[in-house]
């Protein structure tokens, strides 16, 4: 069998989160053939693999949004739509009424279509862009609000008028584009189409559009109902919608996923790849606080660094240690950089990779600062290595830290909410003052991976679900 894995901005050019999860996936099932079909942001990222594929992956197709900036196109066209196919973009332009994939697939796969930009440059697409602008948005500039959309929809249109390559299961790792895509795969060969979901998708592109200086004022809103609308087409074409932790599945369920479509199913990691670190001492010294993350915006650095300068000034005899990639964002590495200098913060070391496992015998309490996660495997490692974490209240922290409605194992570390760095601070210190409390948090917190939170598990659940996806006839 088959398995075409649809990523968005992950595998195969990001290192950790989701791609670690790609790569363990296709590893832990070598009896199944999967083929990689990758959306990527810009073209020079093609062949930059930061993964050796295993050699069940039969192969990628990669598609780069930045190649929308080279389409041709081959001028207005007039009377190129049925009645039907307006009313289709005029669901998907008002981003309320339902959307059916199989209306969408009629638009815009129509074989004359020489380029997506030949759909927008019909007077048809014109006229249904505005009566929505008159219906909805007479209030906003019109030449901002077709511009505005001509971005919003162009990758959409680009991205299903691709070629899609044939398998027997279709496998998305999120609810964005590549969840739209699979959905289309699977309706144009029959074949069932599945979704893991990690982070809630939609819900992490709001926050991104909210903070963001591209999309000013009233046009944030609609970038934002345009993601949720994406997502809710993505739910509604999925036989199967996966996730990793119960207040996922109540979201998606709140978003419009039915309920009956939805399982769990956590993330796993090799709990013996940490058996040789023993568990906390008592020692002298400094104690050494922990983050194992990438250094990026969505991991908040800025905010654990903060707390750090507030727990090193209560308590000198501390270092802070940032271990992970520093490639991918420099300009936020820089950031990071001069907000140590600037607050004249001592004992902070940025290791850059490395290798995790050699490094956690040395850290006393670990902390996670994001601002979104799924369920982040850093701190499933923490736990495999008896370390107690201090977490932001995101994704499916809470239930690690504390249990989820079926645990009764007790508390692991602490929970804060996100970006307050004052309450991550003093978690920080109520641990790092504590060594009894520290072990025994680390001791619930390993006891909680071994039992639900192994790659074994992990393995054998995706095995069963994809012998019984590949059962699924459409």
């Amino acid at each position: 069998m088959r398995i075409c894995l649809l990523t968005e901005g992950s595998y195969p050019y990001v290192v950790g989160g989701v791609s670690s999860w790609v790569q363990m996936l296709m590893e832990g099932l070598p009896e199944y053939e999967f083929f990689i079909y990758s959306i990527g942001a810009e073209a020079k990222d093609r062949g930059n693999y930061k993964y050796r594929f295993p050699e069940n992956c039969k192969g990628i197709q990669e598609v780069f949004l930045d190649e929308i900036l080279r389409l041709p196109s081959s001028g207005m066209r007039t009377h190129a739509l049925t009645a039907e196919e307006r009313e289709t973009l005029r669901a998907l332009v008002q981003g309320e009424a339902p959307l059916e994939l199989p209306g969408l697939a009629r638009v815009l796969r129509r074989r004359e279509w020489k380029s997506p930009l030949d759909l927008f440059m019909t007077s048809d697409f014109f006229d249904v862009i505005a009566r929505v602008y008159r219906e909805r948005y007479s209030y906003l500039p019109f030449t901002d609000y077709f511009w505005t959309l001509r971005s919003m929809l162009l990758p959409l249109f680009f991205l299903l008028s691709q070629p899609l390559p044939e398998a027997d299961v279709y496998h998305s790792v999120a609810t964005g584009y590549c969840g739209v895509l699979g959905g289309m795969a699977a309706l144009l060969y029959r074949k069932p189409f599945m979704i893991t979901e990690h982070g809630i998708y939609s819900r992490e592109r709001e926050a991104e559009i909210i903070k963001s200086d591209w999309a000013k004022g009233d046009f944030k809103s609609i970038w934002i109902r345009y993601f949720y609308h994406l997502a809710q087409l993505a739910y509604a074409s999925a036989d199967h919608v996966y996730t990793l932790f119960e207040h996922n599945a109540r979201i998606e369920a709140e978003l419009g996923c039915d309920p009956q479509k939805i399982g769990i199913v956590p993330n796993g990691i090799h709990m013996e790849r940490f058996a040789g670190i023993s568990e906390l001492t008592e020692h002298a010294g400094p104690i050494v606080i922990g983050a194992v993350v990438r250094v990026v915006p969505i991991k908040d650095i800025v905010t654990l660094l903060r707390a750090f300068f507030l727990v090193h000034r209560a308590l000198p005899e501390t270092e802070l240690y940032v271990m992970g990639n520093m490639e991918e964002d420099p300009e936020y590495v820089a950031l990071c950089k001069r907000t140590v200098e600037t607050l004249g913060i001592e004992g902070v070391t940025f290791t850059g990779s490395i290798d995790v496992a050699a490094y956690l015998p040395r850290m006393d309490v670990l902390v996670l600062s994001s601002i979104s996660e799924g369920q982040p495997l850093s701190v499933l490692e923490g736990f495999a290595a008896h370390r107690p974490y201090v977490t932001t209240d995101v994704g499916c922290c809470r239930e690690l830290i504390y249990g989820d409605s079926t645990d009764t194992l007790g508390t692991a570390g602490a929970v804060v909410a996100p970006m307050d760095y004052e309450a991550m601070a003093r978690e920080i210190l109520r641990l790092a003052r504590d060594y009894k409390l520290r072990k025994e948090m680390a001791a619930v917190g390993y006891e909680r991976c071994r039992r639900g939170y192994t790659y074994e598990h992990f393995i054998a659940s995706y095995r069963r679900i994809y012998e019984e996806e590949g059962q699924v006839r459409r």
